[in-house]
């Protein structure tokens, strides 16, 4: 079964790994402030783009909403994060077909649409900015120096993102972040894959069909349907396997009965497994927690049955059932070629990622040593201190995980990964300072990792990153740096 999907994996984790090194956190943060419609589409597209991992979103979408993003908002990016990205859709495709894939954005649309009419009722402002309150009472971290928390200015990082899209798209630098994004969600995941993965195939092969009988009932049309698409969610919550973990399970599923708008209402449901719920409880309190369980099977529930009768009216909901969810014996095809094609990519990817720090990527970035994932220093999610050394993870779950044992995830080890982003760090020059004139920070001329003459001017920067954004636009910098000066 992961043979089949291996290429496709390796293809949506790289695509994700761009988009997630070319669109920022703090960007997010400034599209998601005011309530509306526009905001909600904005939160939707922006969940599309991002990291596929339950955690994260959740994660991500507690921050922004921390920070003053609209609720639900906030939860329509976890929704959109979670069910309408790439790497999902080409695997379940391949598991299960194109139909599932095709469901599953239709009904991601219709979900948050069902969503956003229903929150108004679910969450009153008044409980909406108690939680809210809650968050920043116990974000005090926050709180505290930025440069000194996170290893780098509010002026550097705002620096950063102001290198233009074209520009970035086209340096080592970008692209070795990129990288090293991919290599973080795969690191990430790979405890919901293998688990999605060998589960599915001891359903698939171990459980017989009269189990799943007993489970999902049949043969009584509308009842049957509305049943499926409610016990779905069920079995996402007590299977505590989420994000793209979850689809090996649907294709042992639908391979054992479940009705077409079961399925999908249970890959909806990634973001109501138990684990979730626990951190719903901590960040926003047991009556918000307690709305988002609610309110998520609804529409989840409703999404996955909307969208077997719309599909059914078209002709679309497969009418045969697999034997099997993929190959049991080896077979040269285009899958494999695909896939050898696909490792060749991957390794091209691993290269980059191992050496960013020579190719000037890492500026803001550290890995957080729980989960591996990559987070912006700037704005991370949670961060701890130990041993003088400042740690920075994707969620408070991770957090939490490193600080009942730190020795377990190895604080020096990590502190060697991050050496680019310490290297970047350096604000104290020892002797003559320099200003980099792209990302705007105070090096040591002497020490500097790159040089440019321009017009009889030397120019020093803190990275081969920034040399090579400032080789695309030599003059524009150069004006800048001029003009900064007088």
């Amino acid at each position: 079964m992961f043979w089949e999907t291996l290429w496709a994996l390796v293809l949506g984790f790289g695509l994700s790994g761009v988009v997630q090194a070319f669109v920022t956190r703090g960007q997010m943060e400034r599209a998601l402030g005011r309530p509306g419609v526009g905001t909600l589409g904005r939160a939707t597209f922006l969940g599309m783009v991002s990291s596929s991992c339950s955690y994260a979103a959740t994660a991500m979408a507690k921050s922004l909403f921390q920070k003053g993003a609209d609720f639900t908002a906030a939860m329509v990016f976890m929704i959109a994060s979670t069910n309408l990205v790439v790497e999902l859709g080409i695997v379940l495709a391949l598991l299960l077909g194109w139909q599932f894939t095709a469901s599953e954005f239709v009904g991601g649309f219709l979900m948050i649409a069902m969503f956003a009419v229903i929150a108004r009722f679910f969450f009153p402002s008044a409980l909406v900015e108690a939680a809210r309150t809650r968050l920043q009472a116990g974000g005090d971290a926050d709180a505290h120096d930025h440069q000194a928390m996170s290893g780098i200015s509010l002026e550097e990082q705002e620096a950063a993102e102001r290198v233009p899209f074209a520009r970035r798209v086209r340096t080592l630098a970008g692209w070795s972040d990129a990288a090293s994004y991919t290599m973080a969600d795969i690191t990430m995941l790979r405890r919901e894959m293998v688990i999605g993965f060998g589960v599915a195939g001891f359903l698939a092969v171990l459980v017989p069909t009269a189990v799943w009988a007993h489970i999902f009932i049949s043969g009584n049309g509308f009842w049957t349907s509305l049943e499926n698409a409610v016990v779905g969610p069920l079995i996402a919550i007590i299977s505590f396997v989420c994000s793209i973990g979850n689809v090996p399970l649907a294709a042992a599923l639908w391979k054992g009965g479940i009705s077409f708008g079961g399925v999908v209402a249970f890959i909806f449901a990634d973001l109501i497994t138990f684990p979730l719920l626990v951190i719903y409880r901590k960040y926003f309190g047991r009556k918000v927690m307690l709305r988002i369980l609610i309110s998520f099977w609804i529409v989840m529930s409703l999404g996955g049955l909307a969208v077997e009768y719309l599909f059914s009216v078209v002709g679309l909901v497969p009418t045969s059932r697999p034997t099997e969810i993929a190959p049991t014996s080896f077979a040269f095809n285009y899958t494999s070629v695909l896939n050898v094609i696909f490792l060749v990519i991957f390794g091209g990817l691993y290269y980059l990622h191992r050496n960013k720090a020579r190719f000037g990527g890492g500026l803001g970035y550290a890995i957080d040593p729980v989960c591996g994932m990559q987070v912006e220093t700037a704005s991370a999610p949670a961060r701890t201190t130990h041993g003088g050394v400042t740690e920075h993870f994707c969620s408070d779950h991770c957090r939490e995980k490193f600080e009942r044992r730190p020795e377990r995830f190895g604080a020096a080890a990590v502190l060697a990964a991050n050496a680019t982003a310490i290297a970047h760090q350096a604000d104290e020059p020892a002797g003559v300072t320099a200003v980099d004139p792209v990302c705007g920070m105070t090096i040591d001329s002497s020490t500097a990792a790159a040089q440019r003459t321009r017009d009889g001017r030397l120019y020093h920067f803190c990275g081969t990153g920034c040399a090579e954004v400032f080789d695309v636009d030599p003059s524009g910098y150069a004006a800048a740096s001029h003009a900064g000066h007088h």
